[in-house]
């Protein structure tokens, strides 16, 4: 029988390969800077809702870019801190979001407000907790002449304490959940976009309804990347070593539950089922190890539990080389493995009984009723349908 378990665990194995064979960064724009001539005029719009702490460092880090914004502009979502007052202070103009609507989210409400507001020819969207390497915005901007549509990063994730990289196997499903990093690479067309950072014209996001088209729809970043790709723009996806980093959740585990746990779940069921297979294989298999590891120490023979200490071994090897590309998770993550694993699977649980069971999640201290929101949704379709007019969501 452990036999047969090993041979398993060994094609489980394999199917990480499949997940993540490679995250390409923004290819650099060259030695020598785009004539700023060539470059677009570029507004940068950072959605903020309590992020006093937060908007230091991404303001610091566009006063340091090799290549100058026209403008800064952040959203002031109704900020219960300072938000307002330290983006004064940072030199970005102020965009107070009017009241909230009861079909919209957050998030894309702020984004909307943003765009209508700015003048730049490029839009360049960012989450308060990203901060740009110093020609970050010029790789950004690069990317997107080169082929114009959506270009969109998942900034590389930089942790300082221990708890944060918990979230080690979250970041690999949000990131291989697009579909492009696959051995298959750019053949495939990618399921969404990543919302901490989205590059796309001005003329494109108005024609195509830009966050207006997606307002009720709780992983706005993939409906988004969808609109996009259904409209025949092109989408290209990136890792952020190099042009765009973050720090995630620094107020302790419950913070990566309470914002993975708003949408994993959700995210989940809108990913390839093939992906998905993939995926909860490979994390299966992450769970044989560690259970024979266990049973063949205490049962089994010195021969097996040197194997599956082996298998043990391999299965944190390839972690490490997965993680590398997306956050300084280092090897002590990946050789205790099993601590993200199970956490991930809590955290998906907990994901599971808010959008299904309770119909309800919490984010910044706004309570959001998924069920209502997707009821609006449908409405929305069922009207755009009734009228004769494409669904491009």
């Amino acid at each position: 029988m452990s036999a047969i378990f090993f041979l398993l665990f060994v094609v489980l194995w394999l199917l990480g390969f499949l997940l993540l064979w490679g995250v390409p960064g923004c290819p650099e724009p060259g030695r020598s800077p785009l004539h700023p001539g060539l470059l677009p005029s570029i507004s940068v719009i950072i959605p903020a809702r309590n992020e006093e702490e937060n908007l230091p460092r991404i303001l610091g880090s566009l006063r340091d870019q090799s290549v100058a914004p026209k403008e800064v502009v952040v959203v002031d979502d109704h900020s219960e801190d300072g938000t307002a007052s330290v983006a004064r202070r940072g030199g970005a103009r102020i965009v107070q979001s009017p009241p909230l609507p009861s079909d919209w989210f957050g998030k894309t409400w702020a984004c909307w407000q943003g765009a209508r507001t700015s003048s730049g020819e490029l839009l360049i969207f960012l989450d308060a907790d990203t901060v740009l390497e110093p020609d970050g915005l010029h790789r950004l901007a690069a990317a997107w002449v080169e082929r114009g549509g959506l270009v969109s990063v998942w900034p590389y994730h930089r942790m300082r304490r221990a708890y944060e990289r918990l979230s080690a196997f979250i970041n690999i499903i949000v990131v291989a959940s697009v579909g492009v990093f696959t051995p298959l690479g750019r053949r495939r067309r990618p399921r969404g976009a990543f919302g901490p950072c989205l590059v796309c014209s001005r003329s494109d996001y108005f024609e195509l309804g830009g966050h207006e088209r997606v307002r009720a729809d709780i992983l706005e970043d993939m409906a988004f990347g969808r609109l996009f790709s259904r409209a025949g723009r092109s989408v290209r996806l990136f890792g952020g070593r190099g042009t765009i980093h973050f720090r995630m959740y620094p107020r302790g585990p419950a913070s990566i539950v309470e914002g993975f746990g708003k949408n994993l779940a959700t995210g989940a069921s809108r990913a390839s089922p093939l992906l998905l297979l993939v995926f909860l294989g490979w994390i299966t298999g992450g769970f044989i190890a560690t259970f024979y590891v266990v049973y063949a120490a205490v049962h089994g023979s010195t021969v097996w539990t040197v194997l599956w200490l082996g298998a043990d071994l391999m299965y944190a090897a390839q972690l490490l080389w997965i993680l590398a590309r997306l956050g300084n998770f280092g090897p002590g993550t990946a050789l205790g493995f099993q601590v993200p694993l199970f956490f991930f699977v809590f955290v998906f649980l907990v994901s599971l009984a808010r959008t299904y069971v309770l119909g309800q999640v919490a984010w910044k201290g706004r309570r959001i009723t998924i069920r209502s929101k997707l009821a609006s949704r449908s409405n929305r379709r069922s009207r755009r349908l009734n009228g004769g007019q494409k669904d491009v969501e």
